[in-house]
């Protein structure tokens, strides 16, 4: 799990991946042949399952594609169920500062680092490579914690501290209304903010990620230093390149997108 992904931060490349919110397994298919070297399911929002989880890791088996899931929130149950279907890592909502980190890697964790259970589920291959995986999860799996609030951002040099932190994720949406501009991407102030982050993650040999809502957005972050750019989310980029097309078509786009 996760070994192309690691080389790439390894050389101080920017790995690039997508958001995805649809259960179409074909859009994780897709991104694993197109070369993304990651995608975030997002079980935060919307509507998708573990069902659904379980069929974009099958549509990735062979590949290098990282797939980390977004669980709804820090509790053990979503966190141990998403590990179960073999997530190769986790990027968390809203931590807010060193304690949660830790509570968070008690669930994601075997013993000795943490108190995760064994269970013989898709992770293990239905218990056929349980000694395997077992054995080596505590060193593949990745945790990303996300900072988008400003009590993480107060709270941020204790989080960068908490062992095992080798990247962060970065929210400005959830930033910024934080700090009371809700709807804004990034509000006045975060765009300072993000980048004090990143220099600072930067300092510990901590990668930052966040997602990118245009190709120049996208090549501002990579030359900025984030090493995990998201080019947007799967519906998303579907609406962005349906907007472009139909602009030049002479029918101008209706409504405005965050992704």
């Amino acid at each position: 799990m996760n070994e192309a992904l690691r080389a790439r931060l390894a050389a101080n490349e920017t790995a690039y991946g997508m958001w995805v919110t649809s259960e179409a397994a074909a859009v994780t298919e897709v991104a694993a042949v197109l070369g993304l070297d990651w995608i975030c399911i997002d079980m935060e929002h919307g509507y998708l399952n573990y069902k659904d989880i379980q069929s974009h890791l099958a549509a990735a088996r062979g590949s290098q594609l990282s797939v980390f899931v977004r669980p709804p929130t820090q509790a053990l149950e979503p966190i141990k169920r998403a590990l179960d279907v073999g997530a190769h890592g986790l990027i968390v909502p809203l931590i807010n500062n060193a304690a949660e980190v830790e509570s968070v890697r008690q669930h994601i964790y075997y013993p000795p680092i943490g108190r995760r259970g064994i269970g013989g589920e898709r992770s293990v291959t239905w218990g056929l490579e349980l000694e395997n995986y077992v054995k080596s999860a505590n060193d593949e799996l990745m945790f990303l914690p996300m900072i988008e609030t400003q009590e993480a951002y107060d709270n941020l040099d204790s989080i960068l501290s908490v062992a095992q932190t080798e990247a962060i994720f970065l929210g400005p949406g959830d930033m910024s209304a934080s700090r009371g501009a809700v709807g804004e991407w990034e509000g006045p102030g975060v765009a300072e903010i993000n980048l004090d982050i990143l220099e600072r993650a930067g300092a510990r040999g901590i990668h930052a990620g966040l997602v990118a809502r245009s190709t120049e957005e996208a090549i501002t972050r990579r030359d900025q230093g984030f090493r995990m750019v998201s080019l947007g989310s799967d519906i998303g980029l579907m609406i962005r390149q349906i907007r472009s097309m139909a602009t030049e078509l002479g029918r101008g786009p209706r409504l405005h997108s965050w992704f």
